[in-house]
């Protein structure tokens, strides 16, 4: 098992971001995490990568409680939604990949990780420059340099163009199934999680699914109850 999560609920200013939720991920796992806007799961995301300890439950990575130690997060890569970045800075691909390099660790590696997400030939370009899609695949190399054992990904292709999107795809589908590593992805692409994602976890503030995502889709009932949850919040914040 690679994660544990138990009871884990978290409250802002009185008001309810997760509620007592509880699922495991086991190595090699390809989890869609699918929710409506506000349904708390950059929430979780941030209780999973210790950027909010004002939680109550367990979250356990690796076997081990992460309150306990922060040693983990050096094996995980994470590619937020909107990377913040100045798009007059200065930095090349390779720099900002370099960034996510641990000290120590063989500068060689970056030359692979950009070939293997066909970026190679970008590597001397402003990342200011860069289309998003093409952005969004220099924070995977840059999440992925440490050779991480868990990539965590908060809805990556958000306004990136349909092309870059299906390529990123691709990759994503690569990196689960030849290396072996561990996916835990938010998204409302349910086509997309439907043909990736080995298992998933239906999230709006409860955890109301989850399990094998050939379960979910063949049940007409769970994809509609999702479905109604995202319209409801659609016109909510209309």
């Amino acid at each position: 098992m690679i994660v544990k999560v138990d009871d884990l609920t978290v409250r802002y200013q009185g008001i309810l971001a997760l509620d007592g939720i509880s699922f495991e991920v086991d190595e090699g796992d390809f989890l869609g995490m699918i929710g409506p806007n506000g349904a708390g799961k950059s929430t979780l995301f941030d209780v999973m990568l210790g950027l909010n300890t004002g939680y109550k439950g367990i979250v356990e990575f690796f076997g081990s409680d992460i309150r306990k130690s922060r040693d983990y997060l050096g094996r995980i890569g994470y590619v937020p939604q909107n990377p913040v970045f100045e798009r007059n800075f200065p930095a090349t691909v390779r720099d900002v990949v370099q960034m996510g390099l641990k000290r120590g660790s063989d500068a060689g590696r970056i030359d692979g990780i950009l070939q293997q997400l066909w970026i190679h030939e970008l590597a001397g370009r402003r990342i200011g420059e860069l289309s998003g899609g093409q952005q969004q695949r220099v924070f995977i190399a840059k999440a992925l340099v440490n050779d991480p054992k868990v990539l965590i990904l908060d809805e990556p292709v958000t306004g990136v163009d349909r092309q870059s999107t299906e390529l990123f795809y691709s990759i994503l589908s690569e990196l689960n199934s030849v290396q072996g590593i561990t996916i835990i992805w938010s998204s409302h692409d349910l086509d997309a999680v439907n043909r990736l994602a080995n298992h998933v976890a239906c999230l709006n503030q409860t955890l109301f699914f989850h399990g094998e995502s050939e379960r979910f889709f063949s049940d007409d009932k769970l994809v509609k109850q999702y479905s109604e949850a995202s319209m409801q919040e659609h016109m909510h914040q209309h």
